[in-house]
């Protein structure tokens, strides 16, 4: 078994470590931490890298376990990501491609946080062309061999050197952006984002 956090459309690192494991299971009995990919990715824009966040309500304050965190109804996300992904990536070579795989996700209703994830994660599985299971812990786990629930953080980013490069939009304005959202990949390499995944293991 390999421990992940819950991510919100994961990072490029993330996604290729959850595709190599056999055994990936995703923590969901945590207390939940903020500012952490569990409710933001980050894209690149036309002003540069930006993240998008989810608006959520820890429902038992600082105690809110993650499999209890819910979304805020009040502020428009699902619009104002969609939009953004949209302005961001039209112009990519697969976006037209791809895209609709992730309309259930900016017009369905979630209430809690991982049911969004988990919906987000099997779209990208889905554009991946991988058939993964997405399994949840069923308790909190306080010791695993294999514990990665703290390595993809915006707080400690990877070495940008170990992300070949890749043609993004907007390379014309900004200088290569190593290891954003996995949809970066997906709309800028179409199938081989699979290939570059592996590539990273």
């Amino acid at each position: 078994m390999t421990l992940f956090s819950t991510a919100y459309f994961p990072s490029i690192s993330y996604m290729a470590r959850f595709l190599a494991e056999d055994e990936p299971v995703v923590e969901i009995w945590e207390t939940f931490h903020k500012q952490t990919y569990r409710n933001r990715c980050r894209v690149m824009t036309a002003n540069g890298v930006e993240s998008l966040s989810v608006p959520v309500i820890k429902v038992n304050g600082n105690h809110t376990m993650t499999k209890d965190m819910t979304i805020s109804p009040i502020e428009p996300w699902q619009h104002i990501h969609s939009r953004c992904l949209e302005s961001a990536y039209k112009a990519s070579p697969y976006f037209d491609h791809y895209y609709d795989y992730l309309k259930p996700i900016f017009e369905g209703r979630f209430e809690r946080l991982v049911d969004l994830n988990d919906a987000a994660l099997r779209a990208v599985l889905k554009m991946l062309k991988v058939n993964k299971e997405i399994v949840h812990t069923t308790d909190y786990v306080r010791d695993c061999e294999n514990d990665l629930r703290e390595v993809f953080i915006p707080k400690k980013p990877f070495d940008s050197g170990i992300f070949p490069t890749y043609y993004q939009v907007f390379s014309e304005k900004f200088p290569f952006a190593a290891d954003l959202s996995v949809l970066d990949l997906v709309f800028n390499l179409g199938p081989e984002a699979f290939a570059y995944l592996s590539t990273l293991n």
